[in-house]
């Protein structure tokens, strides 16, 4: 067991607490293992580890909502609860070596294939890994799902997920809104992938509060981003000095994971690509994991397999 005080700092008691400290008696049901008093402006919280942590967050949450709205009702306490709980496993249900997390269906999220499980040791082992492979390999959905894992662990305080804003045959000048609304539909595989492993209400609460952001590579610029798991995908498309510009933005207490097609390129003919200079200079790095996936860990429909191994062959011939 151990102890936590957090302290309200310019905060209404009455308007926190609500009467007869109805927030703190709603708390200490949902946590009936751990102890939580209110003395004055100080909550004292007395538990394990885990549920602290879990409690910790509520309270923050509840304290950002007061400092917007001026008021806690017993209805936001419910709900903040129930956003936090909706991320923790139950005990008997704790997952098995080989799955990284559970889907908002229940639905097991693990590596099917051998590569898969070498990505998934990869991150374990290393803070920066490249995952190289066609499309279909599930490179980008493991590492959404380790990114998820890592900030329900609470290993990392928050998911920056980024692409280059590289179009395939497409100008994005002449699409309309501004550049989000923009690039948006480059992005969707990531809210796709999102929506299976995070509760929507929940994932709209992280995003409003960039607890998940994701932007164009051009928003990285500048950036130093400490703890946190910070995914750039169709990373083939980034130049040299954007990829560089990424790599350095790693600070303390973060993971990164670099994902890339180099067969499916979209830069102009006469630029290169940063994805394959990184791999060049940067193999024998130690701390750097590179993981490569290929149609054998396709795990869409059969045919893209099939599909892979023509283009490949097609490829070798013109050779």
């Amino acid at each position: 067991m151990i102890e936590k005080t957090v302290t309200l700092e310019n905060i209404s008691l009455i308007d926190f607490l609500g009467v007869a400290n109805k927030t703190i008696d709603t708390l200490a049901a949902a946590f009936p293992k751990s102890r939580i008093i209110s003395r004055g402006n100080q909550i004292h919280i007395k538990g394990s580890t885990s549920e602290i942590v879990q409690i910790d967050d509520i309270l923050a949450s509840l304290i950002e909502h007061y400092h917007k709205y001026g008021k806690v009702t017993e209805e936001n306490v419910q709900n903040y609860i129930s956003h936090e709980q909706e991320m923790m496993l139950p005990e008997n249900q704790q997952p098995a070596d080989d799955i990284i997390l559970y889907g908002t269906k229940g639905n097991p999220i693990k590596p099917k294939t051998v590569n898969q499980q070498k990505l998934v040791d990869a991150v374990k082992e290393n803070d920066l890994v490249f995952a190289l492979g066609p499309a279909g390999t599930g490179k980008t959905y493991i590492s959404v799902a380790l990114a998820v894992r890592a900030l329900k662990n609470k290993s990392v305080k928050k998911i920056i997920i980024t692409r280059p804003a590289v179009e395939a045959g497409e100008n994005l000048g002449f699409l309309p809104g501004d550049l989000k609304e923009k690039i948006d539909p480059y992005l969707r595989p990531i809210y796709d992938g999102l929506n299976d492993m995070i509760p929507f209400e929940k994932l709209r609460y992280y995003m409003e509060r960039e607890i998940i952001e994701i932007a164009p590579l051009a928003y990285m610029r500048g950036r130093t981003l400490n703890n946190a798991f910070i995914l750039l995908d169709e990373a083939q498309n980034t130049t040299p000095m954007q990829m560089k510009m990424f790599l350095t933005r790693m600070g303390p207490d973060s993971k990164m994971i670099v994902t890339g097609d180099a067969s499916q390129i979209d830069l102009p003919s006469r630029q290169s690509s940063g994805l394959k200079e990184a791999i060049r200079i940067l193999r024998d790095v130690r701390g750097i994991g590179m993981v490569e996936l290929n149609e054998k860990d396709v795990v869409r429909h059969r045919l893209v397999r099939d599909i892979i191994e023509a283009y490949h062959r097609e490829a070798n011939d013109i050779r």
